[in-house]
């Protein structure tokens, strides 16, 4: 009995530095999060949109092209054409003039009358609330269906673009060699009160703070909770 009573001493001991890591990192991780809650309670999606469908539309537009150049080409397209029903009726080549500013207007606009007919044929002209429905549409990818998931239909999910793809492996948070496993560990490890905005939370923090070349370290509110190795120190 003395002998298991040792036994289990040792193995218990063992086994307190690994939950005191877990304990701390799990700590260090609810901070982060809290400190970007402090400084925007609520985050909103930059991109300008009037509803899920045009927000949609808006996600679709902004693959590879930032959301400022987006929001210019937008306005007129969605003055035309703000649900599917008006977007098919618009036609390709109506389309791809309104957004020809934008990168790959060609294909996006192929895509986006055939996802608004597909829309109105299969969905009576409603925009699906979920991920399976979505993706089937044509080019919407896994990224735009967790965008619009997130931000129309407030359901708690993280949509991995560049920006959060670089700030999770980068503090580390969720390290991962695919957006598709930086996503599976963040919504692991974000605390759930957390979780519905830490989408816009962790883009704003890469567009802005955390920037792919120079970061700015000297005026991140989470600097010393990063553990970066390459930190821009002045």
């Amino acid at each position: 009995m003395a002998e298991t009573n040792t036994s289990s001493a040792r193995v218990a001991k063992r086994a307190r530095p690994g939950r005191r890591r877990a304990a701390s990192e799990a700590a260090r991780i609810e901070e982060i999060f809290a400190r970007l809650a402090a400084a925007n309670p609520e985050p909103k999606s930059e991109l300008k949109y009037k509803n899920p469908f045009t927000l949609l539309v808006a996600v679709v537009l902004s693959a590879q092209a930032t959301d400022a150049g987006v929001n210019k080409a937008t306005p007129a397209l969605f003055a035309l054409a703000d649900t599917p029903a008006k977007m098919a009726a618009l036609g390709e080549e109506r389309v791809r003039d309104l957004i020809k500013t934008i990168g790959l207007y060609r294909a996006k606009a192929k895509n986006i009358v055939a996802l608004s007919r597909l829309l109105v044929e299969r969905h009576g002209g409603e925009v699906p609330r979920t991920r399976e429905e979505l993706t089937a549409l044509p080019g919407v990818g896994r990224k735009t269906a967790n965008v619009v998931l997130n931000v129309a239909f407030h359901q708690p999910v993280i949509a991995v673009d560049t920006h959060i793809f670089r700030v999770s492996n980068r503090l580390p948070l969720a390290t991962g060699k695919t957006p598709e496993e930086v996503e599976a560990g963040l919504e692991k490890i974000v605390p759930q009160k957390y979780l519905l905005h830490a989408h816009h939370w962790l883009i704003l923090h890469g567009r802005y703070v955390c920037k792919a070349r120079k970061p700015e370290c000297p005026r991140c509110i989470i600097a010393d909770l990063c553990r970066f190795k390459a930190k821009t120190l002045v």
